[in-house]
């Protein structure tokens, strides 16, 4: 598979800590610079700010304009979406969100959409949240990071099939729902940390172990994205670069 480099997608949960300062970032280099410093190593990079509140129309732009043209954006979705409206009535803030994306679509990879643990699979609320998502954006991919287990039981991952919503597959040490399941020709990986939430490291031996579930994948025909999410003391920079260097050598064997 010559082709594979193009498929799996391996980087951080965002890319402006100011903690990475001489710890990734040389000191020289301004935070104005962070971005298209970081897109000379990483091609991707999830956009966590749009969580808490939509970036101006520039900023994405701007954004745009200071990375290479196969570097990729996956912005998480409004948690006013999420969370307050918990899915329910959607399509004006669905709107309001992609009136801001919409300007960078050709740049964005999954588009993340995080629920709360309170948000638990009702079938008649997901469903017509995944129809408007399938009927007005169907241009996007969505991968959807559940935090109660209700998500995996009933018809849950069928729905998911059916509008090509990819699962997140979180590792979180076992604080949040953990399934590996695959219901999209995507496949969406977070990494929370094995330990300290957001400030643990990965063992060398269970990113091997991933780096092999990776290679299953790909040879399916997946394209896979991978964030580090584990952003403290840079575990995130180093574990992804360790991700990176085991899937190439595992799909060296092959």
């Amino acid at each position: 598979m010559k082709s594979w480099r193009t498929k799996v997608h391996i980087s951080t949960s965002g890319w402006s800590y100011k903690d990475w300062k001489g710890l990734y970032y040389p000191d020289d280099v301004k935070p104005i610079d962070y971005l298209s410093f970081y897109a000379k190593e990483f091609d991707c990079t999830e956009i966590n700010t749009s969580f808490y509140h939509l970036p101006k129309k520039q900023t994405v732009i701007n954004w745009a304009e200071k990375v290479p043209a196969h570097f990729r954006f996956c912005p998480k979705l409004s948690r006013y979406i999420t969370h307050y409206k918990k899915l329910r009535d959607s399509e004006s803030s669905l709107r309001i969100f992609f009136d801001v994306f919409d300007l960078i679509q050709p740049k964005l990879g999954p588009v993340l959409i995080q629920l709360p643990a309170q948000v638990h699979f009702q079938e008649d609320i997901a469903a017509a949240f995944y129809q408007v998502l399938h009927e007005q954006y169907g241009s996007y991919r969505f991968a959807i990071e559940v935090r109660d287990k209700s998500w995996f039981a009933g018809n849950s991952l069928a729905l998911m099939e059916k509008y090509n919503v990819g699962l997140v597959i979180a590792h979180s040490g076992k604080r949040f729902p953990y399934k590996e399941a695959v219901t999209a020709k995507h496949i969406y990986l977070r990494f929370h940390g094995p330990g300290k939430l957001y400030a643990s490291s990965y063992t060398k031996q269970s990113l091997r172990a991933y780096a092999k579930k990776c290679c299953h994948w790909l040879q399916h025909g997946h394209e896979i994205w991978i964030f580090f999410n584990n952003d403290f003391y840079g575990y995130a920079i180093e574990n992804a670069r360790t991700l990176n260097t085991m899937i190439a050598e595992e799909m060296g064997k092959q």
